[in-house]
């Protein structure tokens, strides 16, 4: 298991906002724009959570004219929830 991958994740994760641009995100693509709008912060802002989210591999972009089209990576999402439910359920299976 890829701790220090794991860890880079959850680091991202771990901001309500981010949280929400990726419950976002598991609707389907969005445009930049289009998440800005659930917000109150100005677009700096928003360029700042979704680069950490894509440094940590969790969200692809294209641009598309002048906006920003934002996806999330099921190539790094589905193995971090798997590798995270593996974790947990050791964890349950030790305490029954």
């Amino acid at each position: 298991m890829d701790y220090e991958g794991l860890s880079i994740i959850l680091k991202a994760l771990g901001d309500p906002k981010r949280l929400k641009i990726i419950d976002l995100l598991s609707e389907g693509e969005l445009c930049a724009c289009d998440i800005l709008a659930h917000f109150d912060f100005t677009q700096p802002t928003l360029s700042h959570h979704m680069k950490l989210l894509e440094n940590a591999g969790l969200v692809t972009v294209t641009k598309q004219g002048q906006w920003h089209h934002y996806f999330l990576n099921r190539e790094v999402v589905d193995p971090f929830l798997k590798d995270l439910e593996r974790m947990t359920k050791k964890t349950a299976v030790q305490k029954n």
